[in-house]
């Protein structure tokens, strides 16, 4: 189900006091950071954040390589992880994707999940109706929009809105912003010269705005990239969009 079908742009009905965090298996293991900044933005905005600790992976990778009997108890984990909650929140396009459509397939409880999970630029500006969350991010920053959040969620202007309204950002326009990364989850490792290549392009792309960061709403994306530029010892930096909406000038980013 599309975002606006669900709520509509900046108009919520009730003020949300409390939701449940999606923290993802990529961003728990690697990137913890972002999931703490996810928590600082939220509490910033006067929600009260949740973590269920019985959460674990959705089972993304194994339902996209075909292994949907692995995949299924991963399902109903997940399911009775976040059971009563009206809002579950993630700061990964590509794991609330996998929720919202293909859960259902696996049993009425999971498809009544579905609805309620929501990726962080969505929530902020469709639910809480903000794009100003108060950050302070001094840096000239581009943005990569991810397959999964761009195709299948469709978030479209929603992450840059809340980037424009980030004060003391400058974002600039990233050509071929609308080109897969390469990463691709398990793409990568079947077809890692392809990956690369694809890879390379992006960073190309992005090094030729001048940017300082690398902006995205996913951090298997900028896991990708970043680990590329890191190699190339290039002067930009992939940031997720949740630790730029965290930082303000009490608590600058570092």
């Amino acid at each position: 189900m599309k975002a606006e079908q669900r709520v509509k742009a900046e108009e919520p009905e009730d003020p949300v006091k409390r939701v449940a965090l999606f923290v993802t298996c990529v961003n728990d293991a690697v990137f913890p950071a972002t999931g703490v900044a996810t928590v600082r933005v939220l509490e910033r905005l006067g929600v009260e954040v949740d973590f269920p600790a019985a959460q674990t992976c959705c089972g993304q990778p194994q339902f996209n390589t075909g292994y949907r009997a692995e995949t299924a108890p991963l399902v109903r984990r997940t399911v009775r992880a976040f059971e009563g909650y009206e809002y579950v929140v993630t700061p990964s396009g590509s794991c609330a994707a996998m929720v919202r459509h293909h859960y259902a397939s696996f049993g009425a409880e999971a498809a009544d999940l579905a609805p309620r999970v929501y990726e962080l630029t969505e929530f902020l500006v469709d639910v809480l109706g903000v794009t100003d969350v108060g950050a302070y991010f001094p840096h000239r920053v581009t943005y990569h929009p991810s397959c999964h959040g761009l195709r299948l969620l469709e978030l479209g202007e929603r992450p840059r809105r809340l980037l424009e309204a980030v004060k003391g950002l400058e974002l600039v326009e990233l050509p071929g912003a609308e080109e897969c990364c390469g990463f691709g989850g398990t793409f990568a490792v079947k077809n890692p010269d392809v990956s690369a290549a694809m890879g390379a392009d992006k960073i190309a792309n992005a090094l030729s705005t001048g940017a300082e960061v690398l902006c995205g709403a996913d951090n298997s994306c900028l896991l990708h990239v970043g680990g590329m530029l890191s190699r190339q010892g290039a002067p930009l930096r992939a940031v997720h969009l949740a630790d730029i909406l965290a930082s303000t000038e009490e608590e600058p980013w570092r």
